[in-house]
């Protein structure tokens, strides 16, 4: 009777100890980037003209050369990721303009 029950504890432990290893773990994981939301063309399309909607930019965070030259969104602003800093100036004063940034995607 005893050996039956040292078994089974036993058994009873490899079980647990295997649907353990098997539980998910959830964890909420910080996104990497600094964006409100990430939208599609659909979004950006009723924005994408000349002239542009009052209270929206839409900027080009790719390079000048060749990438902006070569082809953009009509009307939208060239200010290259690498070069933020120094041209952020170009960004509208009324903090309430909806900003639409785009790019390659991540690299």
């Amino acid at each position: 009777m005893n050996s039956r029950v040292v078994r089974f504890t036993v058994g009873l432990t490899f079980l647990l100890a295997i649907a353990a290893g098997c539980a998910t773990v959830q964890t909420t994981e910080k996104p990497d980037w600094k964006f409100h939301s990430i939208v599609d063309e659909s979004f950006v399309r009723p924005y994408a003209m000349v002239p542009q909607p009052k209270g929206v930019m839409i900027v080009d965070s790719r390079a000048y050369k060749p990438k902006y030259v070569n082809g953009h969104i009509p009307g939208s602003v060239c200010i290259p990721d690498s070069q933020f800093e120094e041209q952020k100036g170009k960004l509208p004063e009324d903090k309430n303009t909806l900003l639409i940034f785009y790019c390659e995607g991540a690299t």
